[in-house]
């Protein structure tokens, strides 16, 4: 049975009568280009093939219930009673999305869901933007809204942002909507362009390992807000609109004029827009060894300036490179969830026993390794 029919399956015995549809949308790796898409930056993610699934009807009471397979609980509001910090967990992320639709202007009936969320959680892979983006999909289908992909990535964001209260940027959203199977995205925050770039580690003999940690640590979200204040405190006195406006050129007159910490935080954020542009730069003349480079020096500089990684990240990745990797880095927001590896495909097997060696030496929980491909974004599935 497909993931679809599995969904639509679990709806009717939850609620009595068949879905309208099911709709999904997918996580997502980023390759390269971490913490600059509140920066106004250069962002290089793919979506994963892995799926939260919204199976869904359409009220007509204005309530909006759901659950969610994973999960415990459920949500039953009046979609006209949702609030900021009233919901907490899963739920606040689907009612946010309802919340910005109501918000806009937007007619937006009552809703039945039933959820299947697949992109694992914690590990750094944006499964909550999984999760929003399908709810937001499904949404605009049952009330012909008709947005497009992007408007429904911004209503993803803001559900984020301004009712579960995470402030995060747009990179996840418009990862899972609009990445293409076989492509890596590269988006333009600032511009808000869109271009697929042909992502195919295999033709090149290599594959793209997701080494999970399994671990989060709890500081994540509260110093994840910490460095986007640093960053637009440092804009400020710079006197630029976004850090996207420092030059490399530039950096070290800019850095001067900054404290220690947030001279640290923007060195980071210069070097990697910069790394962005370098690694398309080596996708596209297939200088796969170029592009392993860029991986690695985020890593560093993730590591040491904006000290967002963890001893597990970084275990994850020295073991990877020591068995052979052509390149590895953390990916998503750091402090726990999932550090990337790319690969020679005769090498994984060595790369993973390493890492996983690595991590039992340390006393760390087992991670989680697996290979992953670029897939396609949010689309109605059934």
């Amino acid at each position: 049975m497909t993931a679809e029919d599995d969904v639509a399956q679990r709806f009717e015995q939850e609620y009595g009568h068949p879905a309208d549809g099911v709709w999904a949308a997918p996580g997502r790796v980023n390759l390269i280009g971490e913490h600059v898409d509140y920066n106004d930056g250069l962002v290089l993610p793919f979506a994963l093939t892995a799926r939260t699934y919204a199976a869904a009807s359409a009220r007509d009471d204005g309530v909006v219930r759901a659950r969610l397979v994973q999960a415990d609980g459920a949500l039953e509001e009046a979609i006209t009673a949702l609030s900021p910090g009233s919901l907490q967990e899963w739920p606040a992320y689907v009612a946010g999305v309802l919340w910005v639709l109501r918000e806009a202007g937007h007619r937006v009936p009552g809703m039945e869901l039933l959820l299947d969320g697949r992109v694992p959680v914690g590990a750094g892979l944006s499964s909550s933007a999984a999760l929003e983006c399908s709810v937001a999909l499904a949404a605009n289908d049952l009330a012909d809204l008709g947005l497009g992909a992007p408007d429904l990535a911004k209503v993803a964001q803001h559900a984020e942002n301004d009712f579960v209260g995470m402030p995060c940027g747009l990179m996840d959203q418009m990862a899972s909507m609009v990445c293409t199977s076989g492509h890596a995205l590269l988006y333009d925050v600032r511009e808000e362009t869109a271009e697929q770039v042909t992502f195919d580690p295999a033709s090149a003999g290599a594959v793209l390992l997701v080494i999970d940690t399994k671990v989060k640590h709890e500081l994540g979200e509260s110093a994840y807000a910490d460095r986007r204040r640093t960053c637009e405190e440092a804009a400020r006195t710079l006197g630029v609109r976004s850090l996207r406006d420092i030059e490399p050129a530039d950096l070290e007159a800019a850095l001067a004029r900054l404290s220690h910490a947030a001279a640290a935080r923007v060195r980071h954020v210069v070097g990697e827009i910069a790394r962005v542009r370098r690694a398309v730069a080596a996708l596209r003349a297939g200088d796969w060894a170029g592009l392993g480079q860029e991986m690695t020096a985020s890593h560093a500089s993730l590591r040491d300036d904006y000290e967002v990684s963890c001893a597990e990240l970084d275990v994850a990745v020295e073991a990877a490179l020591r068995a052979g990797a052509i390149g590895a880095r953390m990916t998503g927001g750091g402090f726990g969830g999932s550090a990337i590896a790319l690969v020679p495909r005769t090498a994984v097997d060595d790369v993973t026993a390493t890492v996983q060696a690595a991590f039992a030496e340390q006393g760390f929980t087992a991670p989680d390794v697996s290979p992953a491909e670029p897939g396609s974004g949010a689309a109605r599935v059934r």
